[in-house]
């Protein structure tokens, strides 16, 4: 007699086999609390570690848009960093000069958040023609 393994089964039975692999993810994890936008550095020894850049943040953009005044400001001071990587309410931010993007995870996909106009000013994608 064959039996056949019910779609509902197998993806069950794949969940029980991805859970112990996703705890062996050592990657560090962005914090969680409420409003504050952090700036995410890698110190000697490849320690991770948030710096706190802003409080009472509303939204994931402003946090955006709080780093992208960061890496401007290091630029300004003659700093060669043209990328920074933040966080927001459990989000990775990764401010590049093609635009910001975003990702649950440090080494995971991203998206696209908000695009760059041909001025340097950051928009939501779509509202910029080009």
């Amino acid at each position: 007699m064959i039996h056949r393994l019910r779609p509902a089964m197998f993806f069950g039975c794949l969940a029980l086999l991805a859970t112990p692999l996703a705890g062996c993810d050592t990657s560090p994890r962005p914090p969680n609390d409420t409003g504050i936008c952090y700036q995410y550095v890698t110190a000697a020894g490849g320690k991770a570690h948030f710096n706190v850049l802003q409080q009472n943040t509303k939204t994931l953009e402003a946090c955006a848009g709080a780093l992208e005044a960061m890496r401007l400001k290091f630029l300004g001071l003659g700093g060669n960093q043209t990328s920074i990587t933040g966080a927001y309410q459990s989000k990775f931010i990764f401010v590049e000069q093609d635009g910001i993007f975003t990702a649950d995870t440090l080494k995971g996909s991203a998206y696209l958040a908000l695009v760059r106009t041909d001025d340097g000013r950051l928009a939501q994608p779509g509202a910029v023609r080009r």
